[in-house]
């Protein structure tokens, strides 16, 4: 009988600040230290931060998967990431090349033309115009005077200014009258902004978190300070609601080639409102997840482990076209095309033979992961993190916070259905 062959896949963290959840991520790949026998070959997996230097375009990276925090805004590692992908086949989470085009502005006009429930949008110019010197002959000849006012009567009050590619709420503002929309449209300065109307007396703000083939509907209340926007609370949408919020999610992500991204919806009398869904470097940290962060390091890990050893191609190639095939369609209702659209997301991450891969080779992962949580090792993780993350007198009453809710968590498993 022949031995198996023997394959290490080294996945790389590319980081930026964070510490939280890469210590959890590499803790918890040395407790479960699988070794998976897959087609005549038996796999085991090592992690390593990536550290960034001048790089030969010729060199052949050591890496199988790098999970990337960091290029949506440090260029090096940005490129070094295209250059990986174009040329060694590495599997990246996330896409840098749909990652750096399809900004909110493209995400708003996808999913609209695709069907989906987004409120009225508007891109307005600059209030300050591009440091170029052919922008004045070119605004003389071909930019059109607008009336911000009419814009907004238009869409109508109250509305949301918010930046066309932003991220974590940054320069978002709620307008309710014509001399704050003036006072904050002076402000914007170099920054192009959209208009968004506003989706009054919501039932649920939604934030749905996707990693790879699964995604987690979590209640969420942007209001909040950091360590209150994510609601311990289940159930809080009906099923058939919370099917369609998962499939607006995926669909996102199947239609842009991520797989590490959130997305927010707003639930008004039953009817699901898309606002916001190009995050595809989406808040995972400990003091934000607390409750579900033991979910999404469970995620990432089955992910990498499911793309490394099957050897899933990373696609770099848009498909756009079958999914207007189907959002073009007349002949279709909306419920139509959200099944349709579901069928598609499951044939792009393979659902059905990544939930099988789990089953058969990473059985132990949900008690590996209770162990690990209700440990000394990841208490001290909790500690250190919240140590990090708040002013001292409010380190006592944030460790008791989270403690509480981990310890929920932990419990929580154990009733939990299989």
């Amino acid at each position: 009988m022949l031995a198996a062959m023997a394959r290490n896949h080294l996945v790389g963290l590319l980081l930026g600040t964070e510490e939280d959840w890469p210590s959890a991520f590499e803790t918890m790949m040395r407790r479960l230290s699988p070794t998976i026998s897959y087609e005549g070959t038996d796999h085991t997996f090592s992690t390593e931060r990536i550290t960034i230097e001048p790089f030969d375009l010729r060199a052949v990276p050591r890496y199988s998967l790098v999970i990337d925090r960091l290029a949506h805004w440090y260029y090096v590692p940005r490129e070094w990431l295209k250059k990986v992908a174009l040329m060694n086949d590495v599997y990246l989470m996330n896409n840098p090349f749909t990652f750096q085009s399809m900004e909110k502005h493209a995400a708003y006009a996808a999913m609209i033309r695709l069907g989906l429930k987004v409120p009225e949008t508007w891109l307005i110019p600059y209030k300050k115009p591009p440091d170029n010197p052919r922008f004045p002959y070119t605004a003389a000849k071909y930019n059109q005077p607008f009336e911000l006012d009419r814009v907004a009567e238009q869409i109508g009050y109250p509305l949301f200014m918010k930046p066309f590619d932003g991220g974590a709420w940054v320069g978002v503002t709620r307008i309710k009258d014509p001399d704050e929309l003036h006072r904050r449209y002076d402000e914007s300065g170099e920054r192009l902004m959209h208009l968004q109307a506003s989706v009054e007396g919501f039932d649920v703000f939604a934030r749905s978190l996707s990693i790879g083939a699964e995604t987690m509907v979590m209640r969420y209340d942007p209001s909040q300070p950091i360590h209150g926007r994510y609601q311990v609370e289940h159930g809080f949408l009906p099923p058939e609601t919370g099917r369609e919020v998962v499939t607006i999610g995926r669909l996102v992500n199947a239609f842009f080639l991520w797989e590490f991204n959130s997305c927010e919806t707003l639930v008004k009398d039953g009817e699901v409102f898309p606002i916001d869904y190009a995050n595809a470097c989406p808040d995972v940290s400990l003091t934000s997840l607390h409750y579900y962060f033991p979910w999404a390091i469970k995620s990432l890990i089955k992910w990498s482990m499911f793309c490394a050893v099957t050897d899933r191609p990373m696609q770099i190639e848009m498909t756009m076209k079958r999914y207007f095939e189907v959002g073009d369609r007349d002949d279709l209702s909306y419920e139509e095309k959200l099944e349709h659209y579901a069928g598609l997301a499951d044939q792009h991450f393979q659902s059905a033979q990544y939930h099988e891969f789990l089953e058969k080779h990473l059985p132990e992962i949900d008690d590996v992961m209770v162990e690990y949580v209700a440990s000394d090792e990841f208490d001290r993780l909790l500690v250190e993190t919240v140590r990090s993350t708040f002013p001292p007198h409010e380190h006592d009453k944030f460790i008791a916070h989270y403690q509480g809710l981990l310890s929920l968590w932990v419990s929580d498993q154990a009733t939990a259905p299989v």
